[in-house]
């Protein structure tokens, strides 16, 4: 994800990472050291111990569970009652990143 934002300087984006508990492991907030994976200083990072974002995108039980996921939306997109619909959204992020990088120059074209 790094290198996808880092094609991107200077444009008007701003990123979002929730970390929620999901896996055995994830019984805390993630570390200084897991959040710096993504640095950017356009990235603000929470910690969702409720999963509460999830549940809003639909999370029922524990078979749809909404995580390991990227979504673009433009500025002025306005979440009331449930999220409005992304121009993009996939995951797992690690196998769509090449989609990702399209849809996000799409939206926002990179700066060269």
């Amino acid at each position: 994800m790094q290198r996808v934002l880092e094609g991107h300087n200077g444009d008007n984006l701003r990123v979002f990472v929730v970390w929620e508990p999901v896996l055995p492991s994830d019984w805390i907030s993630p570390s200084t050291f897991t959040m710096r994976r993504t640095s950017d200083s356009r990235v603000q990072q929470y910690w969702d111990k409720g999963r509460l974002l999830s549940k809003a995108m639909g999370e029922h039980d524990s078979s749809d569970i909404v995580w390991d996921w990227v979504g673009i939306y433009f500025g002025d997109a306005v979440w009331e009652g449930q999220p409005p619909k992304p121009i993009f959204d996939d995951g797992p992020v690690v196998r769509v990143i090449p989609a990702f990088t399209n849809a996000l120059e799409h939206a926002a074209p990179a700066k060269k």
